[in-house]
């Protein structure tokens, strides 16, 4: 992830799309149109989600078996998906970039955190 971090934040810097530091408002403004368009992307794989759901359902009332016309649905959106995931990764790590955080730092500390909760969900059985 070091890696991948430190070529987002040069890329980025690269192609002029950093979050601004150069005031306050600036600064606001570019952490706000970034986070929406965060959440476009992340709406975007919502989509293609969908998109999976529709042509399974269209493939069973067509007589395949479930679990097949998923796997099918799956593999006709995995490029979109790995698309839009990319998409959310790289305005992910301008967030992280822009605070100053190290990402694999962050990720294995919440992890951590998340494994250690008391409140966390259970696991239900597949049925």
């Amino acid at each position: 992830m070091k890696e991948i971090q430190s070529f987002a934040k040069q890329y980025q810097n690269e192609m002029g799309w950093e979050i601004s530091e150069e005031s306050f408002a600036k600064s606001r403004d570019s952490l706000l149109n970034n986070y929406m368009l965060l959440t476009t992307e992340v709406a975007e794989v919502a989509e293609e989600l969908r998109k999976a759901f529709n042509l399974t359902a269209t493939l069973v009332q067509n007589g395949m078996e479930d679990e097949k016309a998923f796997e099918l649905a799956k593999n006709q959106i995995k490029e979109n998906v790995g698309k839009e995931l990319s998409d959310c990764l790289a305005y992910m790590l301008k967030f992280y970039n822009y605070f100053g955080i190290d990402v694999e730092e962050s990720f294995y500390a919440k992890m951590e955190e998340v494994k250690n909760r008391k409140n966390k969900d259970l696991v239900k059985p597949a049925k």
